[in-house]
């Protein structure tokens, strides 16, 4: 009996009180969510659709996280290698599977290019990554805001009407490869559930990737670097050589992250729209047990399948328990409480 209690205790610590409160009130929503009139079926589809849109964002933090880089707060950076991709496969007309590959084989060489630009920059300010990573990422989100209306895209589709020049700020994937990844081999069951399979299975694989990736040579050199880079000097590993391919890495991750996320939405959005997409990805893997040096592909899901559950689920219930539509304020405040709880969370320094 004793050892069970431990075990229980020893499990609970590992998860964390944190994440066993918003665990135990995502449950508690589920609960009430029938007798105020929300569907648990059409939430759950929600929170799994969620999931599938985010958690390549979510993923594209834990290279840069176990090479020591700390929080990629530059994910904008793979953002807008992943909206590159995506504008010139609409450019060139590419749609369907044809449209969705084509975009994520464009946007790579972009990410490779501005994540070694990227990485460049943060193996001059160690210590300091974090903070210079915020800064480069609003600063290239301006930049693109310009490059956005001077770019020499001409498609109808694509262009503002009247001057035929200067992209818009949201563009319609209908016709290219819109929930083409979401729709494959979908699953429905009943009326208001249904599983995105192809989306999921996407996601899945580059989990297993990233998994393999981590426990090769490399990922584990990588994994020194972070925890122990004066022994990882001492050894004959070139630091900054591996924090540029995590950085690198994580790069392209948020640009295939950002092309999920864009055929489950429907849109591209361009300009200010990637301005602010680390945070919700920064917090959901500090939410998942990570810390801003040690992080994993458990950390990864845990904690969007936590962000994403609560920030769906709240907003319903609220609404069915107060009997009118806040929706949208809602989630605005709770969203923006768990980024701040994320980021003021103490965090484990050591592995």
């Amino acid at each position: 009996m004793n050892n069970i209690l431990e075990k229980c205790k020893e499990g609970l610590r590992e998860f964390g009180l944190p994440r066993l409160i918003i665990a135990m009130f995502l449950v508690a929503l589920f609960i009430v969510a029938p007798f105020v009139g929300v569907s648990v079926a059409n939430s759950l589809s929600d929170i799994i659709n969620r999931f599938g849109m985010n958690s390549l964002m979510v993923l594209a933090m834990v290279p840069m996280i176990q090479c020591g880089c700390g929080l990629n707060f530059g994910l904008s950076l793979g953002v807008i290698a992943g909206l590159l991709g995506s504008t010139i496969a609409m450019q060139i007309g590419l749609v369907s599977w044809a449209g969705i590959f084509g975009a994520m084989l464009l946007s790579i060489p972009f990410a490779v290019l501005l994540g070694f630009l990227y990485s460049r920059i943060l193996n001059r300010v160690k210590g300091e990554e974090m903070t210079i990573a915020m800064y480069i990422g609003f600063a290239a989100v301006m930049l693109m805001s310009i490059m956005w209306l001077i770019l020499p895209f001409d498609s109808n589709n694509m262009v503002w009407g009247y001057e035929g020049r200067g992209l818009r700020t949201t563009i319609t994937l209908d016709g290219y490869w819109m929930k083409q990844l979401s729709n494959f081999l979908a699953i429905p069951i009943g009326d208001k559930f249904v599983f995105p399979t192809g989306m999921v299975l996407f996601d899945v694989l580059c989990f297993v990737a990233m998994g393999i990736f981590l426990r090769t040579k490399t990922g584990t050199a990588m994994t020194a670097v972070g925890s122990n880079p004066d022994f990882a000097r001492s050894g004959g590993i070139s630091i900054n050589r591996l924090r540029t391919i995590s950085i690198i890495i994580s790069t392209v991750f948020g640009a295939l992250g950002i092309l999920v996320y864009q055929q489950s939405f429907g849109f591209i959005q361009l300009y200010g729209a990637p301005l602010y997409m680390a945070f919700p990805a920064v917090a959901s893997i500090l939410i998942g047990g990570a810390s801003i040096n040690k992080a994993s592909i458990v950390n990864v899901i845990v904690g969007t399948i936590l962000f994403q559950g609560i920030l769906t689920m709240t907003p319903s219930v609220i609404n069915g328990v107060l009997q009118t539509d806040m929706s949208e304020v809602i989630r605005i405040v709770l969203s923006n409480g768990m980024i701040l709880y994320a980021l003021t969370r103490k965090s484990g320094t050591t592995r």
